[in-house]
């Protein structure tokens, strides 16, 4: 699988590039309760020439994501309002897949909401790829993690559940830094071709999807240095890392329970329940734009 760096791309070539190719650029966050950092994120990027559309996907917040995502300047819809007759949610895979309904770029990429140290990088990172070769379909980002000791690794889940997984059922797939990141960029065609697992393992069967439908030859993999973000407690990867298994296992063929409970020693038991939304391209009827 091909690599690139986000210092590879020029804001100049890629504007030329996106004129010479008529596309339209859509940046998208799914925001649950992610007001401390939202208006930030949103209000450094919002201008940016490269960008048509920034657009936040309220996760069913308690707090005021909304309001900072709509008063730094992006365009904000509730997911609960977007397609509810297929559910409405929350949680991460059904957000990006209504943000794909939602947005009208034939690029789109995703950021996650709550980056501390936010800048363009992400923008031409993932957006340069697809601007400047038609050949690349699907880029994926991975990055320095400062504070976890390992520069190019993963978080727990990934290092512990995701990363063995892809090596022993999707090889194809083992050289994938950070498999779980939330920062990719796709061709809306394709985005629109693929299923969205509701959850959080979303990302890994995005990957596998794709792999599957166009090759990892067009598929790059992007360095955008240091991210700073929030890191989960402990107590709440057993279920991140439960539907990340369910999901590598489903893609894999396997028939596994859609819902198991973890009886945790000492904590409460939780329900994992694992489903995923339809290729938004199956569907009949004109797709929600905002």
């Amino acid at each position: 699988m091909r690599r690139a760096d986000h210092r590879d791309f020029d804001v100049g070539a890629l504007l030329e590039a996106k004129r010479d190719a008529a596309a339209t650029t859509s940046l998208c966050f799914p925001a649950r309760d992610e007001a401390a950092t939202i208006g930030d994120i949103v209000g450094r990027v919002v201008d940016h020439p490269l960008l048509d559309e920034v657009l936040v996907v309220d996760d069913h917040s308690t707090d005021d994501t909304a309001a900072a995502a709509a008063g730094a300047g992006a365009t904000v819809v509730r997911a609960a309002d977007i397609l509810p007759s297929l559910g409405s949610g929350p949680g991460k895979g059904q957000a990006l897949w209504k943000a794909v309904a939602s947005s009208a770029g034939s690029l789109v990429a995703f950021c996650d909401a709550d980056v501390r140290d936010f800048d363009e990088r992400f923008v031409l990172g993932l957006l340069g790829p697809l601007l400047l070769d038609p050949d690349v379909d699907f880029v994926k980002a991975y990055y320095q993690r400062p504070g976890d000791g390992h520069p190019r690794g993963g978080g727990r889940v990934t290092e512990l559940v995701a990363r063995p997984v892809l090596h022993l059922l999707f090889p194809e797939l083992a050289d994938v830094v950070q498999p779980l990141s939330g920062e990719f960029a796709g061709r809306r065609a394709l985005l629109e071709s693929l299923p969205f697992v509701e959850g959080y393992g979303v990302d890994l069967a995005l990957l596998v999807d794709v792999a599957r439908a166009v090759g990892v030859d067009r598929v790059v993999q992007v360095d955008l240095g240091r991210r700073i973000h929030r890191n989960r407690p402990l107590e709440e990867l057993g279920p991140m890392a439960a539907v990340v298994l369910q999901t590598a296992l489903r893609r894999a063929g396997v028939d596994v329970p859609a819902t198991v409970v973890l009886d945790r020693p000492d904590l409460t038991p939780v329900e994992v329940r694992w489903a995923e939304r339809p290729p938004l391209a199956s569907l009949r009827g004109d797709k929600p734009r905002h």
